[in-house]
């Protein structure tokens, strides 16, 4: 898999995750809408209000999930494109441990 593969992947995982974080923020300004008006209008039945707050919460719990189930797909597949170039370039993967060992190595040796 090529750097490029890699960066669509990665901007495909923060395309979905901004997508539902979006939602989700959505779902919960709803939610303060729900209780500015309530606290207006008295005439809101109580059982009315109490289905349009399960409404909004059952979609923010969905969307948290959505994004979860995302999240691991998109982790997943990162997963197999790194599996996939280091099986395709073996010394690259070598050569790039290496120098992420030896950059580590000296900025821990420095403390």
């Amino acid at each position: 898999m090529s750097h490029t593969d890699i960066a669509d992947t990665q901007a495909a995982i923060a395309n979905t995750r901004d997508k539902l974080v979006n939602g989700l923020r959505s779902s919960i300004n709803d939610a303060e809408q729900w209780l500015e008006d309530s606290a207006d209008e008295v005439s809101v039945t109580a059982s009315d209000a109490r289905a349009r707050f399960d409404d909004t919460l059952r979609t923010a719990i969905s969307d948290l999930r959505k994004l979860e189930d995302s999240i691991l797909a998109h982790s997943r597949e990162a997963a197999d494109s790194v599996d996939t170039f280091v099986h395709d370039n073996p010394w690259k993967a070598i050569t790039i441990g290496a120098t992420a060992g030896l950059l580590l190595g000296v900025l821990i040796s420095r403390k």
